[in-house]
């Protein structure tokens, strides 16, 4: 991922994750550090994490929150009340803090900000609170507040800042798809759109912004610099957010709430300010700012290494020192209980270990290897014997093999993957091995198994049951023929007769006149012309209840099949089902729409490639009188 970024710095916000969540490839990622804040209370909401590449920037301090207020990892003083030499500061003042409705710890709880501190800058990595409903507002208006009063109070201390993140906010009506549009329809008047409270409030803190009236106390002045509008000042569609609920990303209908801010004195630092539209994997698209190599500072020529990184690192551009644990802050994510003292997997494999040649060959590793052998006896061949030494053989405990191990015998082997090591298989007294009972069938998995058939079932029908009358009674007469012959004549006296190989082989066609054989073709006659009962009814019986897999599996796929959607009007291709949420009579239910995305425009459009006008309730749409 920040191979495809070729960033440095990386911020992200809104990554909605817990604590208990972190993984390695989270936190360990090898040549870089990250510095994380979650939410305290509301589990997988909101969060912020800045990654640092430890060969190019490292801070010199970190802090979690806007106000100072949370104290650092394993610590009970708060950030604001730390020594003058570990803390950041700009921190907002008691009155400052007064004047906010919503109190500073809830503010910080929810993971909204990170704060690096370079000897260059001071990094600000936020994500503001979306204007979603009027519940919220409070807490946006007062975030954004104290975000503004930090802001201004690091630049009045003499340190230059660095301000990126989602802010959630417009900053004109160049940054919205379609603004024209969307006032007329909420009735405001360009004046009214430009000043709305935290539109107004972002743009007095920006050089340039357009500001109605009066400015408010305490930001007569503007202090940082938009740097991507800054390289493309009248460039339109230069929007980094975009509803994916209506898939407006392809028409870029969208917004610009991401940006990435700088100090006043900062602006002749960056060669090169843009957005990623192209990047795919979220509602919202990179932007990044580039840094020149040689920057100005206080009227000299400094290297943009020497002043990124602790000092005595780097000098003129070259690496001083590697950067060591020493470096690491107390917010680093190395340092979280659950990472600390470890590394990466990658890592650790990516490293080869050397080992001496006694330990690495071929021929110490088979000796350590479990073997089992076979008995020579070929009476008993049916056996498995595994013999195991009381003493450790020669060298066992200097292989990658523990020092229990089994010696190679100089018999026959049998493969090691032909028996199980983990159970030992005793002999009887009788010379044979116990009998090892099958594993037990599992039961019904799926419904797809249910439906299919199988070889044996517990409850089938015999199967003469299946057999049409007329095969049923010539197998009967042949298996009679195969068994019985011709008793001898008890009356002449005669021996019997063996039936000849021509004849058909059924007792029906013998002529004899042993009461045995005469008897037998009765019986034979008699049964053959009724149906055969047995426990599941007569043989027709039998049949009728035979069901069709086939025709079972396609009743039940058309039950649980979803019916076809209906085809949009402008372009005749499949619609797509939503659901409403706006509250009112019509809550909760689906309708079919056009698939395609909003065009430009944010409206349904007819005979052009953007979404036509088709509307269809879920309800009103009948596929079998359409088709």
């Amino acid at each position: 991922m920040f191979d495809i970024l070729e960033a440095d710095i990386a911020v992200f916000q809104e990554i909605k994750i817990q604590r208990k969540d972190l993984v390695d490839d989270m936190v360990l990622v090898p040549g870089w550090d990250c510095y994380w804040s979650l939410p305290k209370h509301k589990k997988g909401y909101s969060g912020v994490v800045i990654y640092t590449r430890q060969s190019v920037c490292s801070p010199v301090r970190a802090e979690e929150g806007i106000t100072g207020i949370l104290c650092p990892p394993n610590s009970t003083t708060s950030y604001c009340e730390a020594l003058p030499d570990q803390r950041i500061g700009g921190y907002p003042t008691k009155s400052q803090l007064e004047a906010s409705v919503v109190d500073a710890t809830t503010l910080d709880s929810e993971g909204r900000c990170v704060i690096l501190e370079f000897p260059a800058f001071v990094l600000l990595g936020v994500y503001s609170p979306a204007n979603r409903d009027e519940t919220r507002d409070d807490f946006r208006r007062e975030f954004l507040n104290l975000l503004d009063a930090r802001v201004r109070n690091l630049v009045a201390m003499g340190k230059r800042v660095f301000l990126t993140g989602d802010l959630n906010i417009s900053r004109e009506e160049l940054d919205t798809a379609n603004a024209d549009a969307a006032m007329r329809k909420s009735g405001f008047t360009p004046e009214d759109f430009i000043s709305t409270p935290a539109r107004r409030m972002l743009n007095q803190l920006l050089e340039g912004g357009k500001v109605i009236g009066e400015r408010d106390a305490n930001r007569e002045n503007s202090i940082i610099w938009d740097i991507c509008r800054g390289f493309h000042p009248s460039r339109k569609g230069m929007f980094t957010c975009w509803e994916q609920k209506v898939n407006a990303r392809p028409g870029n209908y969208g917004s610009r709430i991401d940006y990435v801010f700088c100090s006043l004195s900062m602006k002749s630092w960056f060669s090169e300010s843009n957005i990623q539209e192209g990047l795919m994997g979220s509602d919202h698209c990179p932007v990044y700012a580039v840094m020149k190599d040689k920057i100005e500072v206080e009227g000299r020529d400094v290297h943009a290494l020497d002043i990124m990184n602790p000092p005595g690192m780097f000098m003129n551009g070259q690496r001083q020192r590697d950067y060591s644990a020493k470096d690491m802050l107390p917010m680093s994510g190395k340092l979280i209980p659950d990472f600390d003292g470890r590394r990466s997997i990658k890592d650790m494999f990516a490293r080869k270990l050397s080992l001496p040649a006694s330990q690495s060959s071929v021929s110490n590793l088979l000796k350590n290897t479990l073997v089992a052998e076979s008995p020579h006896n070929a009476n008993d061949c049916s056996s498995i014997q595994s013999s195991q030494s009381d003493e450790p053989p020669p060298g066992a405990g200097n292989g990658l093999v523990g020092k229990s191990s089994i010696l190679p015998s100089t018999k026959r082997k049998r493969p090691l993957a032909e028996f199980s090591t983990s159970t030992v298989l005793k002999r009887s007294k009788s010379g044979f091995t116990a009998s090892v009972s099958p594993p037990i069938a599992k039961g019904q998995q799926s419904l797809k198994g249910f439906l299919q058939t199988t070889g044996t079932t517990r409850d089938a029908p015999p199967a003469s049951a299946l057999i049409p009358d007329t095969e049923l009674r010539n197998r009967k007469n042949e298996s009679i023929d195969q068994v019985l012959q011709p008793a001898p004549d008890i009356a002449t006296g005669n021996p019997a007769t063996p039936l000849p190989k021509g004849e058909a082989g059924s007792l029906l066609s013998i002529t004899s006149t042993s009461p045995v054989i005469r008897q037998a073709k009765e019986n034979i006659n008699s049964r053959s012309c009724q149906s055969s009962p047995t426990k599941h009814g007569t043989v027709a019986q039998d049949t009728e209840a035979v069901h069709d897999p086939v025709q079972s599996k396609e009743s039940w796929t058309k039950l649980f099949r979803k019916p076809a959607a209906p085809r949009c009007e402008g372009h005749e291709e499949s619609c797509k089902t939503m659901l409403t949420k706006k509250s009112g009579m019509n809550c909760g239910r689906s309708f079919w729409m056009c698939a395609r995305p909003l065009g430009p425009s944010g409206e349904k459009e007819k005979n052009t490639q953007w979404r036509c006008r088709t509307f269809i309730w879920c309800s009103d749409w009948n596929p079998t009188s359409a088709a």
